[in-house]
């Protein structure tokens, strides 16, 4: 393992810098987490844009996929310890407390579940199907790999973003077609594998995320863990429904990005193979170490299987005009983004005509 690559420990960073800001001042966690992503916006501005080459295949094991894996457990912690404050906190507290989780649950938490689920190992998917249910977004697991990766840049996918659309016009379009998609592979699945839903995990996932959110009344009907009162049951209810908006609303910001206005052209019913031109790509060296590499998208759609560290940047691909922590600012607000985005089309040849 090379010094290098100790930078992708950044990312369990931030869920540790996440706690230790509830603790000491839960009042500020708003403010706290923007000036957070406003830092990691400029840094990705002012150091190299260009990350440590990739890992050859064989070294890709051991360091890298325990990172995931301790990630996970400090996304439960944090959770839990979120949830704590947010039952003694005042309401708008309780919204700050939330955003800031869900802040580091959507941009973290949902990119090593997508990796996680990626893996080979059992272990792996099941630690991915825990983060999504934690962010009430458990059919994830399932569009994302049997949806979204055959189906990438072209009209029929729900969560890639056509030339000239609105994140806003974007974002229902997705949230209702990526769910009808999951379950609807769900349901074809196990028609094939002759098996029953109660072996689903896509059913468990949604039982469990329901059950997160009727339990603190449960917990109030039988006075237990200190539940005393509806508003605290209430807080409890906000807090994680609020901190999986935010979630999931990040991750569709990440998906609007990833393949806005690039299209895969279909000839005879069969659609073009995935190529570099069809995502977005980026190689900020701080977004990258907290997330995984995620921003070398090109070869990760092209490569479903090879480990993050491994993957490699396409230069020669459309690139975005900062990182991921810039661009989801840029493509909330819609004339700038399409003033960035539109001239970039236009310069590889990729705009509709």
């Amino acid at each position: 393992m090379r010094f290098s690559d100790l930078r992708f420990l950044l990312a369990l960073i931030l869920p540790m810098l996440g706690m230790f800001g509830l603790v000491m001042a839960p009042q500020n966690a708003f403010v706290s987490t923007l000036v957070v992503w406003f830092s990691v916006v400029l840094l990705e501005l002012l150091l190299p844009k260009n990350s440590p080459f990739p890992l050859a295949d064989e070294q890709a094991v051991g360091y890298f996929q325990w990172v995931l894996r301790l990630y996970v457990v400090l996304q439960m912690a944090l959770i839990a310890l979120g949830a704590y404050f947010a039952m003694h906190a005042e309401w708008l507290i309780v919204l700050g407390i939330a955003f800031s989780v869900g802040y580091i649950t959507g941009s973290q938490g949902i990119t090593f579940a997508h990796e996680l689920g990626h893996s080979k190992s059992k272990i792996d998917r099941f630690c991915g199907w825990l983060l999504m249910t934690s962010v009430c977004y458990g059919h994830f697991m399932v569009e994302h790999y049997r949806g979204h990766h055959p189906r990438a840049a072209t009209f029929d996918d729900p969560a890639s973003a056509r030339f000239g659309e609105s994140f806003y016009r974007f974002l229902p379009r997705t949230l209702w077609g990526s769910l009808a998609s999951g379950w609807r592979l769900e349901a074809q699945r196990l028609v094939q594998m002759k098996s029953a839903w109660r072996k689903s995990p896509l059913l468990w996932s949604a039982v469990a995320s329901f059950s997160l959110i009727v339990l603190p009344f449960l917990m109030l009907f039988g006075q237990f863990a200190g539940v005393e009162s509806a508003q605290t049951a209430m807080k409890l209810v906000v807090f994680f429904v609020f901190q999986s908006i935010v979630a999931f609303t990040l991750l569709e910001l990440v998906n609007y990005i990833e393949h806005y206005g690039l299209q895969r052209h279909t000839e005879g019913g069969k659609r073009e193979a995935f190529g570099k031109m069809h995502a977005w790509n980026s190689d900020t060296l701080i977004t990258n170490s907290l997330l995984a590499n995620l921003q070398r998208h090109s070869d990760h759609h092209m490569h479903a299987w090879k480990p993050y560290p491994t993957l490699q940047d396409t230069p020669e691909g459309p690139r975005l005009p900062t990182g991921y922590a810039g661009s989801i600012v840029l493509a909330a607000i819609p004339p700038l983004w399409f003033a960035l985005m539109h001239p970039r089309l236009e310069a590889l040849n990729l705009k509709p005509s």
